[in-house]
C-alpha cells in the first residue's frame, strides 16, 4: 500500500515525467484495477480495507486519528488479519498502522497481526522516524516499533528501504517455515514527513530527476521511484522464495494525492477532479493493480468498480476461507470476476464513498450514478488541480517498454505469462486505461446544490444532471439511499487530543498514553531526542 499516491502517478496511465516500471509490470502481467475506490483519507481507508465495512459502520467516517487522540477503530470489529490467522496464516504488518495506539488493545498485534514492524501513527520523518502533528501543540515524538517495543536498529536508513528490507526478511523466513503468508506492506511513501522537511529522498535518487523543473515535484518523483523499486524487490523476494506460484499480490494507494494544501506532495490525480480529503474522483479513485497466476485474464484492464472493502471477502474466497454472515460486510466478493475471463459481466454495486455529518458531506456511487452533496475545505479543491507536464520528460521515456520488461518485477513475473508481453499488447492495455473526460457542460457547487453524474461517461464530473427532469427518479433514489445509510450509521468514534499524550512526557516517544504514566518533568524533544540514544 502506497500512502497518498496520485491516480496519474503510475506511468502505465501515460505520464512520462517519471516512470514506475515495477508497478506497471504488476499491472501489465496481471490486471490494472482501473476503477478501484477507497475512502479519501488514511484512517477510514485503512479501516475499510481491514474490516470490509464502510467507515460509517466502524465509527471512522470523520477525518483521521491524530497521534494525540485516544480512540481507535471499534474494538468489536473483526479484522482481516484475525480471519487469516484463524485459517493458519502468518499475519504480518510492515509499516503504517494509523488505526489508534492510545491503549495496547488498539495496536496491530492486538488486532490480528502476529507481527508488526513499523509505526503506529500518521506519518514519520523518513530518516529519524519521528513526527510532530500539524497543530504544533504536541512536541516531536519517536514512532517506530517491533511489535510492542520501541525499535532502534538501523538508524538513519531511508524508511522506504527499511520497510522493504524487513518485508524481504519476512517473506524468506515464512517460506522456510512452509507457513502460508499474509503480508501487508504499508509504506510511508509518498506521504510527506514533518513540516520542516516534508519531501525526503536520498540524494543519489534525486539526481536521476534533474529534468523536472519544480524542485518539490523532483523530490516527489524520486520518492515514487524508491517506492517502485520496493515493489520490484518484494516481487523478487517472492520469486526467490518460490512463492509466486501460489500468491496474490496487490498494489494500491490508500487515497488520492494531496496535490496542494495540507500534506501537499505534488502528486497528480489528473485528469480527475479533486484530491485527498474530498468527495470527488481524484480523492477516491486510486492507483491499483493485482497479479496472480490464478487470474485467467492476465494482461488486461479490470473495469469493474471495486472498493477496498471488497478485498476482505474477495481474498477470503481466493484462500478458501468461508466467512460467517455475522460479519455483516459492506464489501462484496469479486474473486469470480477478478479471476475469471476478461469479458465477465460487471456486478451492479453500491459504494458509499463518504457520509460525514460533521462536515455535512455525502458521496455515493450506485451503479453508474454518482451523487455528491457537500464538500470539504469550503470547496477550494473542487476542481482539476494538476496537468501533465509535457516538457519535463524522463530520459527513459523513449524506451519505456524496455524499462518495464527489464524491471525486477517483470523479469520475475514473465515466466507465468500466458502470452508474451509484446509492445503491441502493452500499448492496447494503455489505451484501455486512458480516461476520457468529455466536455464541460454544467458544473456543480456542492456547497450550494446537489450533484449527480453519470460516471460511466463523465468520469471527471463535468456535467451535473441533478436538474435534468429525466434523471429526477435517479436523484430521488440516491437521496433515499443516503437517508437509509445515515439511519444505520454508528456515532463517530473521534475524541479530542489529550495533553498527557505529549511525547515530552513519555521520553520523547509516541506511546500508550492512556495506560502509561506520564513523566513528571517534561523533556526537550526534537529529531534527535532520547529514543535509541544508547543503541547503534
Amino acid at each position: 500500500m502506497a500512502d497518498d499516491m496520485g491516480f496519474d502517478d503510475l506511468s502505465i496511465r501515460g505520464g512520462r515525467e517519471f516512470l514506475t516500471p515495477n508497478i506497471d509490470a504488476l499491472a501489465f502481467h496481471g490486471r490494472l484495477l482501473d476503477r478501484l475506490y477507497a475512502p479519501a483519507m488514511c484512517t477510514p481507508s485503512r479501516g475499510a480495507l481491514l474490516s470490509g465495512k464502510y467507515p460509517i459502520h466502524t465509527g471512522t467516517q470523520h477525518f483521521v486519528i491524530s497521534n494525540q487522540e485516544p480512540w481507535s477503530l471499534k474494538l468489536n470489529t473483526t479484522l482481516m488479519p484475525e480471519i487469516f490467522r484463524a485459517a493458519g496464516y502468518s499475519t504480518n504488518l510492515v509499516g503504517k498502522w494509523h488505526l489508534g495506539f492510545a491503549r495496547p488493545e488498539f495496536t496491530p498485534t492486538h488486532r490480528g497481526f502476529d507481527y508488526h514492524y513499523g509505526y503506529w501513527g500518521a506519518y514519520i520523518d523518513y530518516y529519524q522516524r519521528r513526527s510532530q502533528m500539524p497543530d504544533k501543540t504536541y512536541i516531536m515524538g519517536y514512532d517506530f516499533r517491533r511489535n510492542m517495543e520501541v525499535e532502534c536498529a538501523d538508524r538513519g536508513v531511508y524508511v522506504t528501504d527499511l520497510l522493504t528490507n524487513e518485508a524481504e526478511r519476512v517473506i524468506q523466513e515464512t517460506a522456510a517455515k512452509q507457513q502460508p503468508l499474509f503480508l501487508m506492506i504499508n509504506h510511508l511513501a509518498v506521504h510527506t514527513g514533518n513540516d520542516n522537511d516534508p519531501l525526503q529522498v536520498p540524494e543519489e535518487e534525486l539526481q536521476k530527476f534533474t529534468h523536472i523543473k519544480d524542485p518539490n515535484h523532483r523530490k516527489y518523483a524520486a520518492m515514487v521511484s524508491k517506492l517502485d523499486q520496493s515493489v520490484g524487490r518484494v516481487i523478487g523476494a517472492l520469486a526467490r522464495a518460490d512463492q509466486l506460484e501460489n500468491s496474490i499480490v496487490i498494489f494500491y494507494s490508500d487515497n488520492g494525492a494531496p496535490s496542494v494544501g495540507m500534506f501537499a506532495n505534488t502528486g497528480s490525480n489528473w485528469p480527475l477532479k479533486g484530491q485527498k480529503n474530498s468527495p470527488w474522483e481524484g480523492g477516491l479513485r486510486v492507483a491499483g493493480a493485482i497479479w496472480s497466476p490464478l487470474l485467467k485474464a492476465r494482461s488486461s484492464v479490470f473495469t469493474q468498480p471495486i472498493y477496498v472493502g471488497d478485498f476482505l471477502p474477495t481474498l477470503a474466497h481466493a484462500a478458501g476461507i468461508e466467512l460467517p454472515d455475522s460479519l455483516q460486510l459492506d464489501g462484496i466478493d469479486l474473486w469470480p470476476q477478478l479471476s475469471g475471463p476478461k469479458e465477465a459481466p460487471h456486478v451492479p454495486r453500491e459504494i458509499l464513498h463518504s457520509l460525514d455529518d460533521v462536515w455535512s458531506m455525502s458521496s455515493l456511487l450506485l451503479g453508474h450514478w454518482k451523487y455528491v452533496n457537500g464538500t470539504t475545505l469550503a470547496g477550494q479543491y473542487d476542481q482539476q488541480l494538476t496537468q501533465r507536464e509535457l516538457d519535463d520528460l524522463d530520459p527513459r521515456a523513449s524506451r519505456y517498454v524496455v524499462e518495464v520488461r527489464n524491471s525486477l518485477a517483470s523479469r520475475a513475473l514473465a515466466r507465468f505469462d500466458q502470452q508474451r508481453l509484446t509492445q503491441h499488447r502493452m500499448k492496447n492495455i494503455m489505451i484501455d486505461a486512458k480516461v476520457d473526460c468529455g466536455d464541460m457542460q454544467r458544473g456543480c457547487n456542492a456547497l450550494l446544490e446537489e450533484c449527480l453524474y453519470d460516471i460511466s461517461v463523465d468520469p471527471c464530473e463535468r456535467n451535473n444532471l441533478a436538474y435534468s427532469e429525466q434523471h429526477a427518479d435517479i436523484l430521488a433514489t440516491m437521496r433515499q439511499r443516503i437517508k437509509q445509510l445515515r439511519a444505520g450509521a454508528l456515532p463517530i468514534q473521534n475524541l479530542p487530543g489529550v495533553p498527557y499524550a505529549n511525547p515530552t512526557l513519555h521520553e520523547c516517544t509516541w506511546d500508550l498514553f492512556e495506560v502509561k504514566k506520564p513523566g513528571s518533568v517534561p523533556l526537550e524533544c526534537d529529531l534527535h531526542g532520547i529514543p535509541c540514544s544508547a543503541q547503534i
